[in-house]
């Protein structure tokens, strides 16, 4: 439990705006949650979000300790490529689901960082990293997390406005022609099956960039290099689909492979701006090994 003391050093904004733009550890939603819970005052009296402070008035904002949520940290093998105050990157291996769900609350990516993180800070006054991208389940690569509300913030900011770089390494049938382009497609929820996504007409924007890197057996496969511009579920893979290049081993959107095992989708460079100080960074992964294993099978196909 800790205590802030802050003086309105201007009037006529709203008491949860102006907590936090004074605290930036806070949110505009866990103000008014600390507001609406009594934790608050001003003057010396309990606020309300919605009121107006004046110059110069006193307001006291207590923070509680972040809850427990009813997840159990679990010792699950990371493979941890950064990390400070603010956030954590990440190079996720596949078969990690990111989220717990209903009838799968343990084993997930979040229940690694809560025992990997001792000095997680939580979100929203909760003790839980900050998920802002992910990878789907037998996709493996880089992501970034945050550990707070101000490095969480910052994250969505730069995700909203295209301003994170990520960068894939794709295993495709076929070779796409022109072998290098982009494809503009919309995507939405699949008309007749509501666990995949499609393109569709009245679907979201997306955009996703594509190089063949390498052609292998004999013109029958290709490794590519993907950039997202857009951050759509399924993105690559259905868009890759569509354009009669299916990922191998994705059976969503392909067929399964003798090859490997899961789609052979990679997420090898992730290029971001620190949330604390705006320092560009950019991190690399190199192949897992079941993935180079493909690569080099394919060669001799």
């Amino acid at each position: 439990m800790r205590t802030l003391e802050l003086t309105a050093d201007r009037g006529g904004e709203r008491l949860d705006s102006f907590i936090a733009r004074r605290c930036p550890e806070l949110s505009r939603s866990h103000a008014r949650r600390l507001i609406d819970d009594g934790l608050v005052a001003v003057n010396g009296r309990h606020g309300k979000p919605s009121e107006r402070v004046t110059a110069g008035v006193h307001v006291s904002v207590t923070i509680p300790p972040p809850e427990t949520i009813d997840l159990a940290p679990e010792e699950i093998p990371l493979t941890i490529i950064y990390q400070d105050n603010d956030i954590i990157v990440l190079d996720k291996p596949p078969g990690l689901t990111v989220h717990p769900a209903p009838g799968h609350p343990s084993g997930t990516l979040v229940n690694a960082l809560l025992a990997a993180c001792p000095d997680l800070r939580g979100i929203a006054g909760t003790l839980r990293p900050g998920i802002v991208h992910r990878l789907d389940k037998d996709t493996s690569g880089l992501m970034v997390v945050a550990k707070n509300d101000r490095a969480q913030r910052a994250l969505q900011r730069q995700l909203r406005d295209r301003e994170v770089h990520k960068t894939y390494l794709a295993l495709v049938h076929g070779v796409p022609r022109p072998r290098e382009g982009s494809i503009e497609a919309p995507i939405g929820r699949h008309p007749k099956n509501r666990k995949k996504m499609a393109v569709v007409a009245g679907g979201r924007e997306a955009t996703t960039r594509y190089r063949v890197r390498e052609e292998l057996g004999g013109g029958r496969y290709s490794l590519l290099e993907v950039e997202p511009v857009t951050g759509r579920t399924h993105q690559i893979r259905v868009h890759m689909s569509a354009l009669g290049h299916a990922i191998i081993g994705d059976a969503t959107y392909g067929k399964h492979s003798d090859f490997i095992a899961r789609q052979a989708l990679h997420a090898s460079k992730l290029a971001f701006a620190m949330p604390l100080g705006g320092r560009a960074v950019e991190f690399e992964s190199p192949l897992p090994p079941d993935f180079r294993a493909a690569v080099e099978r394919l060669r001799t196909a």
